[in-house]
């Protein structure tokens, strides 16, 4: 490598205000974007996601709609853009697993979670890395119960969430934590290989499901305040009243499973 070279690589790890590096600078990270019919907002989140980020993996769980070409649209132009498609529709659930296990395989040695529908923030990335990268964390989750914007939730899923926060705390055992069924999060490599992510709970219930299998592994969790959005394109498929049940017989037989576990 001649010289020229060397100064512009030093200068490229070097952050240009004199600041010292980020915690993760120099680790693989790999965004996960599990899509479900979401050819008009994928473009804008991948569009979104800082150059720091290694791997973009898109995992369109089986979706009727251009989901899938426009993700293709967008890798000709950007080589970190790696794209699943289930033949079968698996559930949320079912298309993050897909997307853990391809981090897993490649050796990520953090793996996030961004949903396709544009619900969050690329701003509250650094957040969730940090702990994580600088090793005091195993898997850190956004809560967006106790942002200053929370009141932008809609008042039957802030309950919703509110109740399933609690039986998830139950089950679980990590009483520290809450905003449950948020999906924004951050692991670590321990976490991508210890978990078997084909026994995971495949629908809107993965998130209570993983927290008590992160447990039983006796992994360090906590919570990172991230901002709630909504309105912004395709309407969640999250319906309170209608999961809340499932997801409650879900961790009544998870915590049981985690007793006999641990």
């Amino acid at each position: 490598m001649n010289r020229n070279n060397q100064n512009a690589l030093a200068a490229s790890m070097t952050p240009a205000d004199g600041r010292d590096a980020r915690p993760y600078d120099g680790k693989s990270i790999c965004v996960v974007v599990p899509c479900y019919k979401e050819e008009t907002q994928i473009a804008r989140v991948v569009a979104t996601l800082p150059d720091y980020i290694s791997h973009i993996c898109v995992v369109d769980d089986c979706s009727p709609d251009r989901t899938s070409d426009v993700v293709k649209e967008l890798s000709a132009h950007d080589s970190r853009i790696h794209l699943i498609r289930h033949d079968v529709n698996q559930g949320v659930g079912g298309a993050i697993a897909t997307g853990y296990k391809w981090a897993r395989d490649a050796g990520i040695d953090i793996a996030v979670v961004m949903a396709g529908d544009g619900q969050m923030n690329p701003d509250d990335l650094p957040a969730l890395l940090k702990p994580v990268a600088e090793g005091r964390l195993d898997y850190a989750k956004g809560n967006r119960l106790f942002h200053p914007m929370a009141h932008r939730i809609p008042r039957v899923r802030f309950i919703g969430n509110s109740v399933l926060s609690l039986l998830t705390k139950i089950a679980s055992g990590y009483w520290h934590i809450a905003d449950s069924q948020c999906g924004y999060t951050a692991i670590n490599k321990r976490g991508l290989q210890v978990i078997e992510w084909d026994d995971m709970y495949k629908r809107y219930g993965m998130p209570n499901d993983l927290l008590v299998r992160l447990n039983v592994h006796n992994l360090r969790v906590a919570d990172v305040e991230v901002e709630p959005i909504y309105g912004v394109g395709e309407r969640s498929g999250f319906q309170s009243r209608r999961i809340i049940w499932p997801i409650a017989k879900l961790l009544l037989k998870m915590f049981f499973w985690r007793l006999k576990e641990k």
